[in-house]
């Protein structure tokens, strides 16, 4: 057992049972909301997915410790810390783990510490990728390149709206990850169901989510699998009413001098003042969305039978 590594006893006996788990990130608590409507909303997924069949691991780093399956008051202390907490990725792990300090994890590092602790599926908001003016900045998620090579199912409503959506799609292309739309050809695009581009395949079911990951692991093919989950048809938001207000949050970071991994915390939150808080409420809904998904993908996944 990796010494860093802490899961907890309710994940790791349904992991020893055989039983569904569903990981979460924590960057959505630290970094993604304000308090305490954070915690709520965290605790309102957890709930979701137990309410659908599986049980939920938050992912966090606290006190050096890499932590699949949160406690209600872990996750109260990360969502009261909020942005002083670390937003860990890959590159992080390494020092808050030597300093014995606390991450938010992304996408990037839920995917590595649910493949360590042996969850298959993990529910997200949405993927990171190309950042638009990559071809100058060379601004591009280390989410893509875990995709790659961490073999976990990622459940999400399409990359973030901010991203450039088409290189994002080519990249993940290069690298061989399976883009899967679940009830559509299109590839959502965060805030609404539309973007324009398409989806290598359409799936339909949950049971047959399960049978295309499963096939995959079996085979040894490395790397995870992506499934584009729609924001559901009464939250999604205008598409035209989402780019302009992305468009004005990525003049005023450009202005500002705001990238890296603080690009994105800056565009959402700036997105959410731009809309008058339309946009959060349609991140929780989407979250929500994927999370049903998500335990009833893992629940099919669980009944597979070699």
């Amino acid at each position: 057992m990796n010494k860093y590594l802490s899961v907890s006893p309710e994940v790791q006996e349904a992991l020893k049972a055989g039983k569904p788990v569903v990981a979460l990130e924590s960057t959505i608590i630290s970094h993604g909301m304000p308090y305490p409507q954070n915690v709520e909303t965290a605790l309102r997924v957890e709930q979701t997915i137990r309410d659908n069949g599986a049980v939920p691991a938050t992912i966090a780093i606290i006190g050096g410790k890499l932590k699949a399956g949160c406690t209600a008051e872990e996750i109260e202390y990360l969502g009261k810390k909020g942005q002083a907490v670390t937003k860990a990725s890959r590159r992080d792990l390494p020092v808050l783990l030597a300093r014995g300090e606390d991450g938010a994890t992304t996408v990037t590092t839920t995917m590595m510490i649910a493949a360590m602790a042996g969850i298959q599926v993990f529910a997200t908001g949405g993927i990171g990728g190309v950042h638009r003016g990559a071809q100058q900045t060379f601004d591009i998620s280390a989410d893509l390149e875990e995709l790659s090579q961490t073999p976990v199912m990622v459940i999400c409503a399409g990359a973030k709206s901010i991203l450039d959506l088409g290189l994002t799609l080519e990249y993940l292309e290069t690298k061989g990850v399976p883009v899967i739309g679940y009830g559509t050809d299109e590839l959502p695009a965060f805030y609404t169901r539309h973007s324009g581009f398409g989806v290598d395949y359409r799936i339909d079911t949950p049971e047959e989510l399960a049978a295309a990951f499963h096939a995959k692991t079996s085979c040894g093919l490395k790397g995870g699998m992506l499934v584009t989950n729609p924001i559901p048809e009464e939250y999604s938001m205008p598409a035209a009413t989402i780019n302009a207000a992305i468009e004005e949050a990525l003049r005023e970071a450009e202005q500002q001098g705001i990238h890296g991994k603080q690009c994105t915390p800056f565009l959402l939150a700036k997105v959410k003042d731009l809309t008058g808080g339309d946009s959060l409420a349609a991140n929780i809904q989407l979250v929500l969305n994927n999370a049903r998904l998500a335990a009833r993908t893992a629940a099919a996944l669980s009944g597979i039978r070699e």
